[in-house]
């Protein structure tokens, strides 16, 4: 499977070598930006683009979470997924699907963090793997639609602890966004109350080596 492969050579190209050259990496830009209340990253939109989205894949180094308020549950993921986002740079338009998969980093009111690794198709709920994750790993994600038509690969790899986990399920998206993100949660309170949940001090997290229909 193509997202696999992906990861497989990603990991041995993220294996230290006994050269001195130092990493390279994309310039950053300053693209149009719209502002969300519990997420911050990069849309793209089939509106925007002239096209729709059939695979995303990123790597990235697991943030250390630590807390923001003490005595509080607080909760953040960084993940990559498609649908979910704006369709145009106005965001007049949104997609109601969306696949994804990523890294949780929370913290209880008691200050301890949890970090896992999880995939979710809305509206189904999110669901943790096995991969083991911990602040500092390099993680990498890719998701992918196969031959056949809504069956998708979803992969994730810990090329840190050599961990990995796939899973190949159908799911019907409209292919109409990708996006790259840090997010805080929508919760729901005990008493039934909808919020934007408390977000905990997250280091800096920068997505590399990030493709949308593997450009």
């Amino acid at each position: 499977m193509r997202a696999v492969t992906w990861l497989v050579s990603l990991a041995l190209c993220l294996v230290p070598s006994s050269g001195t050259g130092a990493p390279h990496a994309r310039p950053i830009v300053v693209v149009a930006a719209n502002q969300s209340f519990n997420w911050a990253g990069y849309v793209q939109g089939a509106l925007e683009k002239g096209t729709t989205f059939h695979s995303i894949a990123a790597t990235w180094v697991v943030p250390t979470a630590s807390p923001h308020r003490a005595g509080e549950n607080e909760y953040s993921s960084s993940w990559i997924g498609i649908g979910g986002g704006c369709l145009d740079t106005a965001c007049t338009l949104t997609d109601a699907t969306l696949i994804q998969a990523g890294i949780g980093h929370d913290i209880d009111a008691a200050g301890h963090v949890d970090y896992y690794a999880w995939w979710e198709t809305i509206p189904a709920p999110l669901v943790r793997t096995t991969v083991r994750v911990g602040p500092g790993d390099r993680v990498g994600v890719a998701i992918f639609e196969g031959r056949v038509p809504e069956v998708w690969t979803i992969a994730i790899a810990n090329f840190t602890r050599a961990d990995f986990f796939t899973i190949t399920l159908p799911y019907a998206s409209t292919h109409a966004t990708a996006e790259w993100v840090i997010e805080t949660p929508v919760v729901v309170s005990d008493a039934g109350v909808v919020s934007v949940g408390p977000m905990p001090n997250l280091t800096v997290v920068r997505f590399d080596n990030a493709r949308a229909n593997w450009v």
